[in-house]
């Protein structure tokens, strides 16, 4: 859906429920992405995109079109993901779960998956520290230029280029140690 579809939203001052499911249907899948990138687990993403789309219901009346709906509500699903990372109870709940799994192994889905060159790219992704993996999805996944970034993250677009070309430049140098293995 293209955001000239979603214009009439800067007008509105409450969602009606078939908006919320058009506009879940439209972005639910970015949103729940980006919330997997960056929190690295499948049951967080899910309840990050239920925040999400549940704060973006009760506070349509803020959105007033300075950027696309799109990066709007990309912007509050970066949000909630570092508020559900910085909670004490998911940090002690995903320190508990990593030492108890430790000892199982890996299922034949991941054994699978891991011999993909897809999944070889997202592993190394995510092995990048959050603040230069972030910069990197929104602009690669996300196509975002670095001055939306920049409004995105409340940062400036000089910072956003440095971190890109860092982010690059950790991935080049990921991949070049992994060849020499290989």
């Amino acid at each position: 859906m293209e955001q000239t579809q979603w214009e009439y939203m800067i007008h509105i001052d409450q969602m009606n429920p078939s908006d919320l499911h058009d506009l879940m249907n439209a972005y639910g899948q970015d949103v729940w992405n980006l919330a997997f990138i960056l929190t690295r687990r499948r049951d967080l993403a899910d309840d990050i995109v239920q925040d999400v789309f549940l704060k973006a219901y009760s506070s349509i009346h803020t959105f007033r079109g300075h950027s696309a709906i799109k990066t709007w509500l990309l912007s509050i699903t970066r949000n909630t993901s570092v508020n559900y990372l910085r909670s004490a109870f998911i940090r002690k709940v995903t320190l508990l779960e990593w030492i108890a799994t430790k000892e199982s192994s890996p299922s034949a889905e991941q054994k699978v998956m891991e011999h993909t060159y897809s999944s070889q790219i997202w592993e190394t992704v995510m092995k990048l520290p959050i603040k230069l993996r972030e910069v990197l999805i929104l602009h690669g996944k996300y196509e975002m230029t670095t001055k939306e970034i920049a409004a995105m993250l409340q940062l400036s677009e000089g910072t956003v280029k440095s971190r890109l070309s860092r982010a690059r430049s950790r991935m080049a140098a990921y991949r070049k140690e992994s060849a020499l293995y290989e």
